[in-house]
């Protein structure tokens, strides 16, 4: 009772909303870290169920639409690759290293295309800002196996003539000046006639959840240790403020003076050890 009246103070009482301010902004990172980690456990979800199915067969505007819980299906399409118009997308690592992907539309029987990804190519040493080569796609009929992968976000950046800042569907579209399947693209997994050379097909995605539930239980910890740490300091600047309580009336008299003794009392304590 006697600690919590010292603490009763505005002092205290702004040290302890400090600590509910940064308590509540650790709550908050904690929280945060286990919606990336529900996020993840989606995307692994989505991956184990649909990667490797059976294709299933294209039907007209299926890429026209997407839905999450199809993401990663592979899909067996029928098709003549539009190969003047393909394109490539910048800025797209593997591995840590730096390069591009190939898109090129696959023209279909019912009058629309839809944006095929066959893969990825390391950055060029000849020109900058371009790969050295782009293996062509397969002249004529072409039977395609892909995975529905969803469109990308247009970003506020330009490229190259030929090249796409992002997988953007409808500005690609714009380019080609022809209806293409503009809400999903298919990531490339087989083709017939297979070509003598391609891009590098893209790997499996990894089934890891990542440390996202590890961070979260640090920051709610760091969030409880504030708590704590508020209460220690509160007690040990309590013993330092009333250190002179706890002293004995004997350590707070101060020590008397001892008086230098006279000469008659210096003579007789002689006489006295002599025995006289």
């Amino acid at each position: 009772m006697v600690l919590l009246k010292y603490l009763a103070t505005p002092r205290w009482f702004g040290w302890l909303a400090l600590v509910l301010v940064l308590a509540a902004a650790c709550s908050a990172l904690g929280l945060w870290q286990l919606d990336r980690r529900d996020q993840a456990a989606a995307t692994v979800n989505t991956v184990q169920a649909n990667y490797d199915q059976p294709p299933i067969p294209y039907t007209p505007g299926l890429f026209n639409s997407f839905e999450e819980a199809r993401e990663w299906t592979p899909v067996t399409l029928t098709g003549v690759y539009d190969s003047a118009n393909q394109r490539i997308v910048r800025n797209r690592p593997l591995n840590g290293r730096p390069g591009y992907e190939v898109l090129v539309p696959l023209m279909l029987g019912d009058g629309t295309a839809v944006v095929i990804n066959r893969g990825w190519l390391p950055i060029g040493n000849e020109e900058a800002g371009r790969p050295d080569t782009v293996p062509p796609a397969p002249e004529g009929e072409v039977t395609v196996t892909a995975r529905i992968r969803p469109g990308e976000p247009a970003l506020d950046r330009s490229a190259p003539s030929g090249q796409l800042a992002s997988i953007n569907l409808p500005a690609y579209q714009e380019q080609v000046g022809y209806p293409l399947q503009s809400a999903a693209y298919g990531l490339l997994a087989s083709e017939t006639p297979a070509p003598a050379t391609a891009p590098v097909a893209p790997a499996k995605p990894t089934i890891d959840l990542g440390p996202h539930l590890s961070y979260s239980m640090q920051w709610f910890a760091f969030g409880v240790l504030l708590f704590v740490g508020l209460g220690y300091a509160a007690r040990q600047q309590y013993r330092i403020d009333h250190l002179e309580e706890g002293q004995s009336i004997h350590d707070a008299r101060p020590e008397r003076v001892r008086r230098r003794p006279t000469a008659e009392q210096e003579e007789d304590a002689i006489l006295d050890a002599q025995g006289l």
